[in-house]
Protein backbone atom coordinates (compact mmCIF):
# COMPACT_ATOMS: atom_id res chain seq x y z
CA UNK A 1 0.00 0.00 0.00
CA UNK A 2 2.56 2.54 -1.15
CA UNK A 3 2.01 6.18 -0.10
CA UNK A 4 -1.25 5.32 1.66
CA UNK A 5 -0.69 7.49 4.74
CA UNK A 6 0.37 11.11 4.71
CA UNK A 7 3.84 12.04 5.89
CA UNK A 8 2.62 13.56 9.13
CA UNK A 9 0.99 10.31 10.18
CA UNK A 10 3.99 8.29 9.02
CA UNK A 11 6.24 10.37 11.28
CA UNK A 12 4.27 9.49 14.43
CA UNK A 13 5.79 6.89 16.76
CA UNK A 14 3.82 4.47 18.95
CA UNK A 15 2.51 6.07 22.14
CA UNK A 16 5.01 5.61 24.98
CA UNK A 17 2.59 3.70 27.24
CA UNK A 18 1.85 1.20 24.49
CA UNK A 19 5.58 0.72 23.89
CA UNK A 20 6.15 0.09 27.59
CA UNK A 21 3.34 -2.48 27.68
CA UNK A 22 4.80 -4.26 24.67
CA UNK A 23 8.29 -4.30 26.17
CA UNK A 24 6.97 -5.58 29.51
CA UNK A 25 5.02 -8.36 27.79
CA UNK A 26 8.17 -9.47 25.95
CA UNK A 27 10.11 -9.76 29.23
CA UNK A 28 7.28 -11.17 31.34
CA UNK A 29 8.33 -14.85 31.26
CA UNK A 30 11.98 -14.06 32.02
CA UNK A 31 11.02 -11.81 34.91
CA UNK A 32 8.60 -14.40 36.33
CA UNK A 33 11.38 -17.01 36.45
CA UNK A 34 13.56 -14.77 38.62
CA UNK A 35 10.71 -13.75 40.93
CA UNK A 36 10.37 -10.31 39.43
CA UNK A 37 6.84 -10.34 38.09
CA UNK A 38 6.31 -6.93 36.45
CA UNK A 39 4.91 -4.12 38.58
CA UNK A 40 3.76 -1.17 36.51
CA UNK A 41 4.21 2.34 37.84
CA UNK A 42 3.82 3.71 34.33
CA UNK A 43 0.18 4.26 33.41
CA UNK A 44 -1.71 7.19 34.87
CA UNK A 45 -4.76 5.03 35.43
CA UNK A 46 -6.38 4.40 38.83
CA UNK A 47 -6.52 0.71 39.75
CA UNK A 48 -9.27 0.99 42.39
CA UNK A 49 -12.81 -0.11 41.62
CA UNK A 50 -15.27 2.63 40.61
CA UNK A 51 -17.88 3.78 43.14
CA UNK A 52 -20.37 0.99 43.88
CA UNK A 53 -23.30 3.34 43.34
CA UNK A 54 -21.97 4.24 39.89
CA UNK A 55 -21.99 0.58 38.84
CA UNK A 56 -25.45 0.12 40.36
CA UNK A 57 -26.80 3.13 38.50
CA UNK A 58 -25.34 1.89 35.23
CA UNK A 59 -27.04 -1.48 35.70
CA UNK A 60 -30.30 0.29 36.50
CA UNK A 61 -30.19 2.48 33.40
CA UNK A 62 -29.32 -0.39 31.05
CA UNK A 63 -32.95 -1.52 31.00
CA UNK A 64 -34.52 1.88 30.26
CA UNK A 65 -36.41 2.36 27.00
CA UNK A 66 -34.33 3.91 24.18
CA UNK A 67 -31.15 3.85 26.27
CA UNK A 68 -29.30 1.80 23.62
CA UNK A 69 -30.02 4.12 20.71
CA UNK A 70 -27.72 6.81 19.31
CA UNK A 71 -26.92 9.75 21.52
CA UNK A 72 -25.84 13.20 20.25
CA UNK A 73 -22.38 14.70 19.91
CA UNK A 74 -22.97 17.51 22.40
CA UNK A 75 -24.17 15.04 25.03
CA UNK A 76 -27.61 14.30 26.40
CA UNK A 77 -29.29 17.25 28.14
CA UNK A 78 -29.09 15.52 31.53
CA UNK A 79 -25.33 15.02 31.12
CA UNK A 80 -24.71 18.65 30.15
CA UNK A 81 -26.91 19.83 33.00
CA UNK A 82 -24.89 17.70 35.43
CA UNK A 83 -21.68 19.20 34.05
CA UNK A 84 -23.06 22.70 34.55
CA UNK A 85 -24.00 21.87 38.14
CA UNK A 86 -20.59 20.31 38.78
CA UNK A 87 -18.73 23.35 37.42
CA UNK A 88 -20.92 25.65 39.52
CA UNK A 89 -20.54 23.61 42.72
CA UNK A 90 -16.83 22.89 42.33
CA UNK A 91 -15.54 26.15 40.86
CA UNK A 92 -18.34 28.71 40.97
CA UNK A 93 -18.32 28.79 37.15
CA UNK A 94 -21.60 29.44 35.35
CA UNK A 95 -22.03 27.62 32.03
CA UNK A 96 -24.78 27.69 29.43
CA UNK A 97 -25.78 24.04 28.94
CA UNK A 98 -26.74 24.66 25.30
CA UNK A 99 -23.75 26.63 24.05
CA UNK A 100 -20.78 26.22 26.38
CA UNK A 101 -20.56 22.45 27.02
CA UNK A 102 -19.85 19.47 24.76
CA UNK A 103 -19.44 15.85 25.82
CA UNK A 104 -16.28 13.94 24.87
CA UNK A 105 -15.29 10.32 24.36
CA UNK A 106 -12.57 11.07 26.91
CA UNK A 107 -10.54 14.28 27.00
CA UNK A 108 -7.79 12.73 24.84
CA UNK A 109 -10.29 12.30 22.00
CA UNK A 110 -11.46 15.87 22.47
CA UNK A 111 -7.97 17.35 22.49
CA UNK A 112 -7.00 15.47 19.33
CA UNK A 113 -10.10 16.64 17.50
CA UNK A 114 -9.85 20.28 18.57
CA UNK A 115 -6.19 20.38 17.51
CA UNK A 116 -7.08 18.89 14.13
CA UNK A 117 -9.94 21.35 13.67
CA UNK A 118 -7.88 24.49 14.32
CA UNK A 119 -4.73 23.58 12.35
CA UNK A 120 -4.40 24.14 8.61
CA UNK A 121 -1.83 21.51 7.53
CA UNK A 122 1.43 22.73 6.02
CA UNK A 123 4.72 20.97 5.37
CA UNK A 124 6.96 24.05 5.44
CA UNK A 125 8.26 24.31 9.01
CA UNK A 126 8.16 28.11 9.26
CA UNK A 127 4.70 28.23 7.66
CA UNK A 128 3.02 25.73 9.96
CA UNK A 129 0.35 26.70 12.45
CA UNK A 130 1.87 26.64 15.93
CA UNK A 131 0.50 25.31 19.19
CA UNK A 132 2.52 26.05 22.32
CA UNK A 133 2.81 23.01 24.60
CA UNK A 134 4.27 22.40 28.07
CA UNK A 135 7.63 20.63 28.27
CA UNK A 136 7.60 18.31 30.13
CA UNK A 137 4.00 17.61 29.24
CA UNK A 138 1.53 14.94 28.21
CA UNK A 139 3.27 12.95 25.47
CA UNK A 140 0.29 13.01 23.11
CA UNK A 141 0.14 16.80 22.76
CA UNK A 142 3.07 16.99 20.36
CA UNK A 143 2.04 13.92 18.41
CA UNK A 144 -1.51 15.21 17.97
CA UNK A 145 -0.17 18.48 16.57
CA UNK A 146 2.39 16.85 14.29
CA UNK A 147 -0.17 14.39 12.99
CA UNK A 148 -2.42 17.33 12.09
CA UNK A 149 0.29 19.11 10.09
CA UNK A 150 1.09 21.69 12.72
CA UNK A 151 4.14 22.74 14.73
CA UNK A 152 4.34 21.90 18.46
CA UNK A 153 6.50 24.54 20.14
CA UNK A 154 8.04 23.75 23.51
CA UNK A 155 7.27 25.87 26.58
CA UNK A 156 9.86 24.72 29.16
CA UNK A 157 8.62 24.05 32.69
CA UNK A 158 11.63 24.10 34.99
CA UNK A 159 12.42 24.54 38.65
CA UNK A 160 14.16 27.80 37.71
CA UNK A 161 10.90 29.30 36.40
CA UNK A 162 8.83 27.62 39.13
CA UNK A 163 7.13 25.62 36.35
CA UNK A 164 5.38 28.85 35.32
CA UNK A 165 7.26 30.20 32.29
CA UNK A 166 7.15 33.82 31.22
CA UNK A 167 5.10 33.67 28.02
CA UNK A 168 6.53 36.93 26.67
CA UNK A 169 10.01 35.39 26.88
CA UNK A 170 8.75 32.29 25.06
CA UNK A 171 7.24 34.48 22.36
CA UNK A 172 10.47 36.44 21.93
CA UNK A 173 12.47 33.21 21.59
CA UNK A 174 10.00 31.87 19.03
CA UNK A 175 10.34 35.02 16.92
CA UNK A 176 14.14 34.99 17.23
CA UNK A 177 14.07 31.51 15.72
CA UNK A 178 12.28 32.85 12.67
CA UNK A 179 8.71 31.85 13.42
CA UNK A 180 5.76 34.16 12.80
CA UNK A 181 3.79 34.94 15.96
CA UNK A 182 0.63 35.25 13.85
CA UNK A 183 0.87 31.49 13.21
CA UNK A 184 0.32 30.71 16.89
CA UNK A 185 -3.15 29.21 17.15
CA UNK A 186 -3.23 28.04 20.75
CA UNK A 187 -1.44 27.60 24.04
CA UNK A 188 -2.02 24.38 25.99
CA UNK A 189 -1.61 24.51 29.75
CA UNK A 190 -1.97 21.55 32.09
CA UNK A 191 -2.23 22.25 35.80
CA UNK A 192 -2.03 20.11 37.86
CA UNK A 193 0.63 18.90 35.49
CA UNK A 194 1.32 15.48 34.07
CA UNK A 195 4.11 14.38 34.61
CA UNK A 196 5.37 16.94 37.16
CA UNK A 197 2.42 17.00 39.54
CA UNK A 198 2.86 20.75 40.02
CA UNK A 199 0.15 23.41 40.10
CA UNK A 200 0.12 27.08 39.14
CA UNK A 201 -0.76 30.18 41.10
CA UNK A 202 -3.84 32.24 40.35
CA UNK A 203 -1.61 35.19 39.56
CA UNK A 204 0.19 33.18 36.91
CA UNK A 205 -3.00 31.94 35.25
CA UNK A 206 -4.27 35.51 35.18
CA UNK A 207 -1.09 36.53 33.34
CA UNK A 208 -1.52 33.67 30.84
CA UNK A 209 -5.08 34.74 30.11
CA UNK A 210 -3.88 38.32 29.54
CA UNK A 211 -1.13 37.04 27.22
CA UNK A 212 -3.59 35.03 25.13
CA UNK A 213 -5.96 37.97 24.88
CA UNK A 214 -3.16 40.30 23.81
CA UNK A 215 -2.09 38.06 20.93
CA UNK A 216 -5.48 36.53 20.07
CA UNK A 217 -4.39 33.02 21.03
CA UNK A 218 -6.80 30.27 22.11
CA UNK A 219 -6.05 29.11 25.65
CA UNK A 220 -6.62 25.36 26.04
CA UNK A 221 -6.64 24.21 29.65
CA UNK A 222 -6.30 20.45 30.21
CA UNK A 223 -7.79 19.95 33.67
CA UNK A 224 -7.74 16.13 33.74
CA UNK A 225 -6.27 16.08 37.26
CA UNK A 226 -8.29 18.85 38.87
CA UNK A 227 -9.92 16.50 41.40
CA UNK A 228 -6.75 14.67 42.45
CA UNK A 229 -5.32 16.66 45.35
CA UNK A 230 -4.58 16.04 49.01
CA UNK A 231 -3.83 19.45 50.43
CA UNK A 232 -6.53 22.12 50.49
CA UNK A 233 -3.82 24.76 50.01
CA UNK A 234 -3.22 23.27 46.55
CA UNK A 235 -6.86 22.72 45.61
CA UNK A 236 -6.93 23.10 41.80
CA UNK A 237 -9.08 25.78 40.21
CA UNK A 238 -10.60 26.37 36.79
CA UNK A 239 -9.26 28.95 34.34
CA UNK A 240 -12.89 29.82 33.68
CA UNK A 241 -13.11 31.32 37.17
CA UNK A 242 -11.22 34.37 35.92
CA UNK A 243 -12.92 37.45 34.51
CA UNK A 244 -12.92 37.43 30.73
CA UNK A 245 -11.48 33.91 30.45
CA UNK A 246 -14.37 32.72 28.33
CA UNK A 247 -13.35 35.25 25.68
CA UNK A 248 -10.32 33.14 24.77
CA UNK A 249 -10.36 29.92 26.80
CA UNK A 250 -11.77 26.41 26.76
CA UNK A 251 -11.18 23.70 29.33
CA UNK A 252 -11.08 19.91 29.08
CA UNK A 253 -12.27 17.62 31.86
CA UNK A 254 -12.12 13.87 32.32
CA UNK A 255 -14.17 11.56 34.51
CA UNK A 256 -11.50 8.84 34.18
CA UNK A 257 -9.26 9.84 37.05
CA UNK A 258 -11.57 10.86 39.93
CA UNK A 259 -13.96 7.91 39.52
CA UNK A 260 -11.51 5.23 38.27
CA UNK A 261 -13.37 4.69 34.98
CA UNK A 262 -10.58 5.14 32.44
CA UNK A 263 -12.15 2.57 30.13
CA UNK A 264 -15.55 4.26 30.03
CA UNK A 265 -14.20 7.23 28.04
CA UNK A 266 -16.21 10.21 29.27
CA UNK A 267 -15.29 13.83 29.59
CA UNK A 268 -16.35 17.27 28.47
CA UNK A 269 -15.19 20.47 26.84
CA UNK A 270 -16.47 23.78 28.19
CA UNK A 271 -15.85 27.50 27.84
CA UNK A 272 -15.90 29.84 24.85
CA UNK A 273 -19.21 29.26 23.08
CA UNK A 274 -17.86 29.92 19.58
CA UNK A 275 -15.12 27.32 19.98
CA UNK A 276 -17.39 24.78 21.69
CA UNK A 277 -20.07 25.24 19.03
CA UNK A 278 -17.72 24.86 16.09
CA UNK A 279 -16.05 21.90 17.80
CA UNK A 280 -19.41 20.17 18.26
CA UNK A 281 -20.27 20.66 14.58
CA UNK A 282 -16.97 19.17 13.48
CA UNK A 283 -17.27 16.29 15.91
CA UNK A 284 -20.81 15.49 14.71
CA UNK A 285 -19.25 14.15 11.50
CA UNK A 286 -16.99 11.80 13.51
CA UNK A 287 -19.08 10.14 16.21
CA UNK A 288 -22.63 9.83 17.47
CA UNK A 289 -21.97 10.60 21.09
CA UNK A 290 -21.44 8.53 24.22
CA UNK A 291 -23.52 5.51 25.23
CA UNK A 292 -26.50 7.06 27.00
CA UNK A 293 -26.43 4.71 29.99
CA UNK A 294 -22.87 5.83 30.74
CA UNK A 295 -23.86 9.48 30.45
CA UNK A 296 -26.80 8.98 32.78
CA UNK A 297 -24.78 7.11 35.42
CA UNK A 298 -22.04 9.73 35.35
CA UNK A 299 -24.57 12.57 35.44
CA UNK A 300 -25.68 11.08 38.75
CA UNK A 301 -22.23 10.55 40.30
CA UNK A 302 -20.87 14.01 39.48
CA UNK A 303 -23.09 15.84 41.95
CA UNK A 304 -23.83 13.09 44.47
CA UNK A 305 -22.74 12.70 48.08
CA UNK A 306 -21.47 9.23 47.22
CA UNK A 307 -19.34 10.63 44.41
CA UNK A 308 -17.84 13.35 46.60
CA UNK A 309 -17.06 10.85 49.35
CA UNK A 310 -15.43 8.51 46.86
CA UNK A 311 -13.16 11.25 45.51
CA UNK A 312 -12.24 12.35 49.04
CA UNK A 313 -11.33 8.80 50.07
CA UNK A 314 -9.39 8.28 46.86
CA UNK A 315 -7.32 11.39 47.56
CA UNK A 316 -6.60 10.22 51.11
CA UNK A 317 -5.40 6.94 49.62
CA UNK A 318 -3.14 8.76 47.16
CA UNK A 319 -1.68 10.84 49.97
CA UNK A 320 -0.80 7.64 51.83
CA UNK A 321 0.66 6.06 48.70
CA UNK A 322 2.75 9.13 48.00
CA UNK A 323 4.13 8.93 51.54
CA UNK A 324 5.12 5.28 51.00
CA UNK A 325 7.01 6.14 47.83
CA UNK A 326 8.66 9.27 49.22
CA UNK A 327 9.87 7.39 52.29
CA UNK A 328 11.18 4.56 50.13
CA UNK A 329 13.00 6.73 47.63
CA UNK A 330 14.55 8.76 50.44
CA UNK A 331 15.88 5.51 51.91
CA UNK A 332 17.40 4.83 48.50
CA UNK A 333 19.16 8.19 48.59
CA UNK A 334 16.90 10.33 46.43
CA UNK A 335 17.03 14.05 47.41
CA UNK A 336 13.34 14.79 47.95
CA UNK A 337 12.47 18.13 49.56
CA UNK A 338 9.21 17.78 51.49
CA UNK A 339 8.65 21.53 51.25
CA UNK A 340 8.62 21.36 47.43
CA UNK A 341 6.69 18.13 47.10
CA UNK A 342 3.49 18.61 45.04
CA UNK A 343 0.24 17.46 46.60
CA UNK A 344 -1.73 16.95 43.40
CA UNK A 345 -2.01 14.09 40.87
CA UNK A 346 -0.65 10.60 41.60
CA UNK A 347 2.82 11.12 40.12
CA UNK A 348 6.35 11.51 41.40
CA UNK A 349 8.88 13.20 39.13
CA UNK A 350 12.39 12.21 40.14
CA UNK A 351 15.96 12.58 38.82
CA UNK A 352 17.61 9.43 37.49
CA UNK A 353 20.49 7.96 39.56
CA UNK A 354 23.76 9.84 39.27
CA UNK A 355 25.59 7.02 37.50
CA UNK A 356 23.18 7.28 34.54
CA UNK A 357 23.20 9.87 31.79
CA UNK A 358 20.09 8.58 30.01
CA UNK A 359 16.55 8.40 31.32
CA UNK A 360 15.75 5.62 28.87
CA UNK A 361 18.73 3.49 29.96
CA UNK A 362 17.83 3.77 33.64
CA UNK A 363 14.20 2.82 33.01
CA UNK A 364 15.28 -0.06 30.77
CA UNK A 365 17.65 -1.42 33.41
CA UNK A 366 15.03 -1.07 36.16
CA UNK A 367 12.56 -3.08 34.07
CA UNK A 368 14.98 -5.78 32.95
CA UNK A 369 16.56 -6.31 36.38
CA UNK A 370 13.74 -5.56 38.84
CA UNK A 371 10.57 -5.86 36.76
CA UNK A 372 9.57 -2.30 37.70
CA UNK A 373 7.99 -0.23 34.93
CA UNK A 374 8.45 3.55 35.08
CA UNK A 375 8.44 6.17 32.31
CA UNK A 376 11.59 7.91 31.05
CA UNK A 377 11.29 11.66 31.48
CA UNK A 378 12.23 12.52 27.90
CA UNK A 379 9.05 10.78 26.73
CA UNK A 380 7.35 13.96 27.97
CA UNK A 381 9.66 16.37 26.15
CA UNK A 382 13.29 17.42 25.90
CA UNK A 383 13.17 19.03 29.34
CA UNK A 384 12.39 15.63 30.82
CA UNK A 385 15.81 14.16 30.05
CA UNK A 386 17.49 13.14 33.29
CA UNK A 387 14.19 12.37 35.05
CA UNK A 388 11.60 9.61 35.30
CA UNK A 389 7.93 9.48 36.26
CA UNK A 390 6.41 7.18 38.85
CA UNK A 391 2.65 6.61 38.99
CA UNK A 392 1.65 5.45 42.49
CA UNK A 393 -1.79 4.00 41.71
CA UNK A 394 -1.29 0.31 42.56
CA UNK A 395 -1.68 -1.33 45.98
CA UNK A 396 0.38 -0.26 48.99
CA UNK A 397 1.98 -3.71 49.10
CA UNK A 398 3.14 -3.47 45.49
CA UNK A 399 4.52 0.02 46.07
CA UNK A 400 6.54 -1.26 49.01
CA UNK A 401 7.69 -4.23 46.95
CA UNK A 402 9.04 -1.82 44.34
CA UNK A 403 11.21 -0.17 46.99
CA UNK A 404 12.30 -3.54 48.37
CA UNK A 405 13.29 -4.78 44.91
CA UNK A 406 15.26 -1.64 44.16
CA UNK A 407 17.15 -2.04 47.45
CA UNK A 408 17.87 -5.71 46.75
CA UNK A 409 18.89 -5.08 43.13
CA UNK A 410 21.23 -2.19 43.87
CA UNK A 411 19.23 0.74 42.49
CA UNK A 412 20.11 3.83 44.49
CA UNK A 413 20.36 7.52 43.68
Amino acid sequence: MKNLFNEDVMAIDTYIMVKLKEKTAQLSDILEKKNRRPISLAMGAPTANPPVVLIDKLKEFLTEDNIHTYSVTRGEPYFRQAVAERMKNRFGVELDVNTEICSLLGSKDGLANLIRFIITPNHEDKQKDIILIPDPGYASYGQMIQCSGGKPYSVPLTAENSYQPDMEEILAKLMDEGYDKSKIKALIINYPNNPLGVSATREYINSVIAFCKKYDILLISDAAYCDIYFDDNEKPFSVLEFDGAKDIAVEFYSLSKPYAITGWRLGWLCGNSEVVGRFAKGKSTIDNGIFKALQKACAYIMNSTEGDEYVLQGNLDYKRKQAIMVKGFKELGWPIDDEKLPHTTFYLWLPIPRKYDSSFKFCEDLLEKSGVVVVPGDAFGDCGQGYFRVSFVCSDDKLQEVIDRMKADGFRY
